[in-house]
């Protein structure tokens, strides 16, 4: 009689906590693939802007209705690193949890169709030229800080492919971005980053 009483007891107990992990991990599903997520800054390639260990809001609802803008932040899976599409590997995209893909963030250089040549100035700086123009780019850590471009590297002249970016960070001198691996497609963005919320010291609106 005890052993009766306790099942009829323990399956409701077990009942109301199944619905309830079902319910939060579809909630995280929803909340982290339409509205946004928190990253946290592993290296310094965007110093001075993220600082390692900054945290940071990256929301994915633009994507829904808009695309990338240069100098916007985001991030993203490089096109380097293969993603796995097993049901695995994509629940763990889409929660968060033990995921293993490798994920960058950097600014929005370059436009689909822009034509970009990166090159030094007769004083020694080193500049990204946009449609023939000189980008203005206020952000970066030090202009004279940079990996001098080789045969190697997508320094320009070039075109920048149809639904493909080119991504830079701002930390020039000490950056793997698209000088090394080329164009992103668009289907690699992860989100833009619009707000670092700690430390409480460095709070800002991106």
């Amino acid at each position: 009689m005890q052993l009766e009483k306790f099942k009829s007891k323990i399956k409701p107990f077990l009942k109301e906590t199944i619905e309830t992990v079902f319910f939060v991990i579809v909630m995280v599903i929803i909340i982290r693939f339409f509205v946004g997520e928190i990253r946290w800054i592993p290296s310094g390639s965007m110093r001075p802007t993220l600082l390692e260990g900054d945290r940071i809001f990256v929301e994915r609802i633009s994507r829904f209705f808009a695309t990338p803008k240069r100098g916007d932040i985001m991030v993203f899976y490089p096109p380097s690193e293969p993603l796995n599409t097993n049901p695995k590997a994509v629940f763990e995209r889409l929660t968060g949890f033990f995921c293993k893909d490798i994920a960058y963030i950097k600014r929005v250089i370059g436009l689909p169709g822009d034509k970009l040549l990166i090159k030094p100035d007769p004083d020694g700086k080193y500049a990204v030229y946009v449609n023939g123009k000189r980008l203005e780019e206020k952000y970066i850590m030090d202009p004279y800080d940079y990996i001098p471009c080789s045969e190697a590297m997508y320094c320009g002249p070039f075109t920048v492919p149809k639904d493909n970016y080119f991504m830079m960070g701002d930390n020039r001198g000490n950056s793997q971005d698209s000088r090394f691996w080329g164009f992103l497609p668009k289907k690699r963005f992860v989100g833009r980053a619009v707000f670092l919320f700690w430390p409480l010291t460095r709070i800002n609106k991106f």
